[in-house]
């Protein structure tokens, strides 16, 4: 069998530069693949959440959430509350001074320099993989990453899941997972705290990434009873991938532009259909009411012959009959008049 590509991708936030938080504003998760993906405050948090959990575009069907809940952010702050909380009480008590006491250590890391929490993208096959397969098929790979969830825990017990969702709306399913990575026993400060690079440096990255691609891979070919196996790890590649350097995001790019095009030219297929329904209504009223008005003023011919060019005088001054259709009408009705003869070509304005 053709080997499949893995990805296992990690944000850092080394990388501050103007033109990588350029090319971030312009991303559905205000976020990239450079160095600065990392999630460094609340906002940035706040925009993973919208994206990850599909919150933009209104389209939760194929996106499936394997642990936490349906609001990561506060996935997020409660994992804080639960790892942090006790030793920020200790931490203050043991504080002199109320300037160096930490009322909450989630705004507190928001406000820092460090990582507020830490995103990692998992992918196993390419889109002419995934290519034209059914969604059933696709489908099985929750339980593959479902047990990539578990092999992460075992091998960086350190980092701590909050959210973890899997989505199924572009070219490859791959997974998304937020967490935090956490450190024992500092000397200075709270005696646990948020640790990223100490817990993920380009040596532990290795020995991660060798490890999840080896779980992955045993996984899928066990829930697909196959027999594939791995492309080889591409070097230079364990703390972050550039956007240009994922096989995938390009591909995924292109397929989210034209579920746009498709979705626009959908909107104006049914605009379409919707005015020309309005223009036969138009239409069928404009004849309804001409057909009412000649059928009154047919009448009104009828019964008063004699006064004809009186009461037709009337109608046209008060606007309810133009000069031609009181000139058609009284021809049709047989009645001889010169109403409106020399400037029959001359109408008001309705």
């Amino acid at each position: 069998m053709s080997g499949l590509a893995y990805s296992f991708h990690i944000g850092n936030d080394k990388n501050k530069k103007k033109s990588a938080k350029k090319q971030a504003n312009n991303n559905s998760s205000k976020s990239t693949s450079l160095s600065n993906n990392g999630i460094q405050n609340a906002t940035q948090l706040s925009k993973v959440n919208k994206h990850n959990l599909r919150k933009y575009d209104n389209n939760p069907k194929l996106v499936t959430t394997i642990y936490g809940t349906d609001d990561l952010y506060k996935d997020v702050q409660k994992l804080y509350e639960n790892n942090f909380e006790l030793v920020r009480y200790m931490y203050n008590k043991q504080q002199k001074r109320d300037d160096r006491k930490i009322e909450n250590y989630f705004e507190h890391i928001s406000k820092s320099n460090r990582d507020l929490a830490c995103e990692i993208i998992i992918q196993l096959g390419d889109m002419k993989f995934w290519k034209n397969t059914p969604k059933d098929f696709q489908y099985k790979m929750i339980e593959v990453f479902k047990g990539q969830l578990e092999d992460l825990v075992k091998i960086v017990p350190e980092f701590k899941l909050a959210n973890a969702t899997i989505h199924f709306d572009e070219s490859s399913p791959h997974l998304h997972i937020v967490g935090v990575p956490v450190k024992d026993g500092y000397k200075n400060g709270m005696k646990k705290q948020v640790g990223k690079s100490l817990i993920f440096t380009k040596d532990s990255l290795k020995v991660i990434q060798d490890k999840m691609r080896e779980c992955c891979i045993n996984s899928f070919n066990k829930m697909y009873e196959n027999n594939y196996s791995l492309k080889k790890k591409r070097k230079g590649k364990n703390i972050d991938i550039h956007t240009n350097d994922m096989d995938y995001y390009k591909d995924i790019q292109i397929e989210h532009l034209e579920r746009k095009v498709d979705n626009c030219e959908k909107i104006i297929t049914k605009q379409k259909e919707q005015i020309t329904v309005l223009q036969k209504q138009v239409q069928y009223l404009k004849h309804l009411w001409l057909g009412l008005r000649k059928f009154f003023l047919d009448k009104i011919c009828f019964k008063n012959d004699k006064n004809y060019e009186n009461i037709a005088k009337e109608l046209y001054e008060n606007q309810l009959f133009t000069k031609e259709e009181l000139n058609h009408v009284s021809y049709g009705a047989g009645i001889s008049t010169n109403l409106f003869k020399e400037d029959k070509n001359k109408d008001f304005e309705r």
